[in-house]
C-alpha cells in the first residue's frame, strides 16, 4: 500500500476536524460547535464492541439529541457520525451500505442525508482501499446510490463535468448553488476534493474561504457559516482519507492542537488520534489487555517462560493489509 491504513483512518477523522475548525476560525465563532460529538460516540462504541450496535450507541447519546428535528446542523452531525462506520466497514460494500443506512434511519432517513452519507462513505472506502480513480469515482458513486429521487446524482455529475473541464471555484459555485443547501454543500465538497486531489491544504481552504463576511442579517450569516462548516468538514474527511495524516500540513495540526482545548467533546487533541488508532486495531482483529505489573511478576516467578505480552489476536482474525 502507498500509505498505511492507520494513517488513512487518522487522516479521515483529523481532516474532518481541521475542515470544520478552519471554517469557524476563518469566519467567526462557530454557530454549531462540536459537530463531531456523535462521531466520537459511535467510534467509542465500535471500539468497545467490535461491531455496530445501535442500542449501545443510542445509550451513549444525550437523550435530547435523539429527538432533534431534522435541520442543517443535525444533518451534518448525522453525516459526520457515519464516518467511523465507513472506516470500520470499508472493505465490504454490502456491510458498508447496510450499516450506513442503519445509522441514518435513527433520524428519519432523510433522502438527501441518506444519499450524501452513501456518497461520502463510498469515496472514503475507495481511498482506504487505494482504488480511488478521479475519472471514474463519480460514476461509481452514482451506481452505488442506485435509484433515488434526490438531486445528489445530478449534482455529482455536474461536479464530474466541472472537474474534467478544469473549471474554477467561482464557476463551480454558480453551477452547483441551484439545488437544496445540503446537496450543494456535498457537491462543493466533492468539487474541492477532486479538483485539488493531492493538496489537502488547498482543498479545505477553497472549501472554507468563500463566505461573504459582509452579510448583516444574523440568521443569514449563521446559515452561511454552517454551510461553510459542512463543506469544510466533508472536504477535510474526503481529502484526509486520500492524503492521510502525512498530507495534512504540520502547521495546521500544531495550530489547531494549541488553539482547541477540547476536540469534539474530547479532553485534548491527541485523543482523536488515539481513537483512530484503537478503531483500526479493533477492525484488524487485534485487542489489547492491560496486565497488572504485580500480577505479571508473580506469574513470571511461577513460570519463567511467561513473556510480558500486551497485544493479542484470535486465530485467523487479523486481516491482510
Amino acid at each position: 500500500m502507498r500509505y498505511s491504513l492507520i494513517s488513512r483512518f487518522r487522516g479521515t477523522l483529523l481532516g474532518a476536524f481541521v475542515g470544520e475548525s478552519l471554517a469557524s476560525t476563518n469566519q467567526t465563532k462557530s454557530h454549531c460547535p462540536d459537530l463531531g460529538n456523535m462521531a466520537v460516540l459511535v467510534t467509542e462504541s465500535l471500539i468497545k464492541l467490535g461491531r455496530l450496535d445501535l442500542n449501545d450507541w443510542i445509550a451513549r447519546q444525550p437523550q435530547e439529541s435523539l429527538h432533534l428535528e431534522a435541520d442543517d446542523a443535525v444533518s451534518i452531525k448525522v453525516i459526520l457520525a457515519t464516518l467511523p462506520v465507513a472506516l470500520f466497514f470499508h472493505e465490504n460494500p454490502i456491510k458498508l451500505r447496510q450499516n450506513l443506512l442503519a445509522v441514518v434511519q435513527i433520524w428519519g432517513n432523510d433522502p438527501i442525508v441518506r444519499d450524501g452519507t452513501l456518497a461520502i462513505g463510498y469515496a472514503i472506502t475507495q481511498s482506504l482501499t487505494e482504488k480511488l480513480d478521479p475519472l471514474t469515482l463519480i460514476p461509481q458513486i452514482i451506481s452505488f446510490l442506485g435509484e433515488t429521487p434526490t438531486s445528489i446524482p445530478k449534482q455529482l455529475l455536474k461536479v464530474h463535468k466541472l472537474v474534467n473541464q478544469g473549471a474554477g471555484l467561482e464557476k463551480a459555485q454558480a453551477e452547483l448553488n441551484k439545488e437544496e443547501k445540503l446537496s450543494n454543500n456535498i457537491a462543493i465538497a466533492f468539487y474541492c476534493f477532486l479538483s485539488t486531489l493531492e493538496d489537502f491544504r488547498l482543498a479545505v481552504l477553497r472549501a472554507t474561504l468563500n463566505g461573504d463576511s459582509k452579510v448583516e442579517d444574523d440568521a443569514i450569516r449563521a446559515s452561511k457559516y454552517l454551510s461553510l462548516q459542512a463543506t469544510g468538514t466533508i472536504t477535510g474527511a474526503l481529502s484526509g482519507a486520500y492524503n492521510t495524516t502525512q498530507g495534512i500540513p504540520v502547521n495546521l495540526r500544531v495550530l489547531l492542537s494549541q488553539a482547541n482545548s477540547t476536540v469534539w467533546g474530547l479532553t485534548d487533541f491527541s485523543q482523536m488520534l488515539k481513537l483512530a488508532d484503537a478503531l483500526v486495531t479493533v477492525w484488524s482483529g487485534v485487542y489489547s489487555t492491560t496486565v497488572d505489573p504485580d500480577e505479571l511478576k508473580e506469574a513470571s516467578a511461577m513460570n519463567s517462560e511467561i513473556a510480558p505480552l500486551s497485544v493479542y489476536a484470535a486465530p485467523r482474525v487479523i486481516r491482510s493489509r
